[in-house]
C-alpha cells in the first residue's frame, strides 16, 4: 500500500508540474522550421530507463504546414546501419507553441510545448504523453548544430529536474552520424 501511495504520489506531482509549464510567449512556428538535433533526452517514463543506454542523437525536420500544424520528421542511425525514423504532425492549438498529436507507432496522445526557444541556435520542449490511464513527460534539447555549450546543457538538465525527471533519466545523448535523406 506503501509503494502504491508513493507512485501516486509521485504521478500528482509529476503532473502538477507539467500542468504549469506553459509554451514560450512569442513563439513563431515558421521560426522553428529546419532542421534540429536531438541533444538531450530526459523522460520518467517506464520505456525510457530501459532504452536510454542505447540512444544516440538524431536529427528532427520541422516543417510547418499552411494551416500553423508541426509536421516532425525524426531519424536516428542505428549501429547495425539502418535508420530509425518517426513522422508525425503536431496540430496547433489556441495557445502559440502548444500543439497536440497523436504517435501512432505507440498509441500515446501527446500534449507538446516549446518552452524556451533561440530559434538559430537551441530549442527545449516538454511533452506530456498519455496511454490509457498512464501520463508521463518527455523533455528534449535540440540544437542547430551538433554541439550546444555546457551552459544550455545544464539548464536543460535543471529543467527536467524541475519536471519531476530523476538525475539518472536525463541524457545527454552521443554524437551520431546521421541517416541518409529517405
Amino acid at each position: 500500500m506503501t509503494t502504491l501511495l508513493t507512485v501516486l504520489g509521485a504521478l500528482l506531482c509529476s503532473l502538477m508540474v507539467s500542468a504549469e509549464v506553459v509554451p514560450q510567449a512569442d513563439f513563431n512556428v515558421q521560426q522553428v522550421a529546419g532542421k534540429w538535433y536531438l541533444i538531450g533526452i530526459a523522460s520518467d517514463a517506464a520505456w525510457f530507463s530501459s532504452r536510454k543506454a542505447n540512444m544516440k542523437m538524431g536529427t528532427t525536420m520541422l516543417t510547418p504546414t499552411a494551416e500553423g500544424d508541426l509536421d516532425m520528421s525524426f531519424s536516428s542511425l542505428k549501429s547495425d546501419g539502418s535508420c530509425w525514423r518517426k513522422n508525425s504532425v503536431a496540430k496547433r492549438t489556441d495557445v502559440p507553441g502548444k500543439f497536440t498529436y497523436t504517435c501512432q507507432r505507440w498509441g500515446s496522445e501527446n500534449d507538446m510545448r516549446w518552452v524556451d526557444v533561440k530559434y538559430d541556435e537551441y530549442a527545449l520542449t516538454h511533452t506530456v504523453k498519455t496511454k490509457g490511464d498512464v501520463s508521463s513527460v518527455v523533455n528534449k534539447l535540440y540544437g542547430r548544430g551538433v554541439d550546444l555549450s555546457a551552459d544550455l546543457q545544464e539548464k536543460f538538465k535543471q529543467f527536467s529536474l524541475e519536471s519531476g525527471i530523476l538525475p539518472e533519466n536525463i541524457v545527454i545523448l552521443p554524437k551520431n552520424a546521421e541517416c541518409p535523406a529517405a
